[in-house]
């Protein structure tokens, strides 16, 4: 009344699922029981036909009346369906077929993880593999080329402040310049920006930790000291030319050191060259400078070799 809808019944699957079952059993029985007096009729209408009507009757099978070996055969489709209908059903029913499909899955699924497995143990040993490849290209080629660390440093190793020269020696410049010149040289960042612009007649290789950093055209930018010893493996001699970061992450790799030692002690440095210990390097050369009217501090030229 006043439109309001009647309330249906709803049955859950698992109540569906218990009538469906209840179903199929009740057919299973209509059909034994269908069998079973179709049993009895057969069983009965052999009987007549042999007894009274007397077809047959002389007929044997292995010296037993044929009708017998009917009965037997008749008996044993009885017998099976029984079994079928409560043995069969029963115990190897829709739960077993669920079980042995779940079995089943779980196998599959434990298949399929260890082929994963497998997989990734092959994908992790074709990585491995790779870097050690380029790790061995990496080391061929520093083998090949003679990676030099050129600084100017005060005697304490001062090279600089707030990114700047704390001194102008005009020999060292041109020093710096002719040994450098149709080589790559390979800085940091920050060295990079203290250039008002890109140095003639070199490559610049620089390293940054910006992914985006943005160079002027031909200079290659890289995130990591091995890839721009990489990235200069044309070059026979590649030049690093600092910072301090840079020359520390290169000490332990170079082969060669071309040092301008500035005899004087300046205050107020904040970037430092690592001290070069003499039992892991020999030195080939030193030149001495003096104090004249266009270098304010005494200097000497040092070339040093790994030993």
């Amino acid at each position: 009344m006043f439109g309001k809808k009647k309330a249906n019944s709803e049955i859950d699957k698992e109540q569906l699922a218990l009538i469906e079952t209840a179903q199929k059993r009740i057919r299973q029985k209509k059909r034994l029981y269908a069998h079973f007096v179709i049993f009895l009729i057969g069983a009965l209408l052999l009987i007549v036909t042999n007894t009274l009507l007397g077809i047959g009757k002389d007929m044997q099978l292995f010296g037993v009346d044929w009708f017998v070996f009917a009965i037997i055969i008749w008996l044993f489709l009885l017998t099976y369906h029984m079994i079928n209908v409560f043995v069969t059903h029963k115990f190897m029913g829709k739960k077993w077929e669920d079980a042995q499909l779940e079995i089943l899955v779980s196998k599959q699924k434990d298949r399929i993880a260890a082929l994963k497995e497998e997989f990734l143990k092959e994908e992790r040993r074709i990585v491995q593999s790779q870097a050690n490849e380029e790790k061995e290209k990496i080391d061929v080629s520093f083998n090949k080329q003679e990676l030099t660390i050129i600084v100017a440093a005060g005697e304490q190793n001062a090279i600089g402040k707030d990114n700047q020269l704390i001194w102008h020696l005009s020999n060292d410049l041109k020093r710096f310049k002719r040994l450098t010149s149709g080589h790559f040289i390979i800085m940091g960042r920050k060295t990079f920006e203290s250039f008002p612009k890109p140095l003639p007649n070199r490559t610049h290789v620089v390293i940054s930790r910006q992914k985006d950093y943005q160079a002027p055209e031909g200079v290659i930018v890289v995130n990591s000291l091995e890839d721009a010893i990489d990235a200069a493996k044309s070059d026979k001699q590649p030049f690093i030319i600092g910072g301090g970061e840079i020359y520390k992450l290169a000490f332990p790799i170079a082969h060669k050191i071309e040092l301008t030692r500035v005899h004087h002690t300046f205050e107020g440095a904040d970037t430092f060259f690592p001290k070069v210990n003499l039992d892991e390097w020999t030195e080939i050369s030193a030149v001495r400078n003096v104090i004249d009217e266009t270098h304010k501090y005494d200097y000497t030229f040092h070339t040093y070799k790994r030993a």
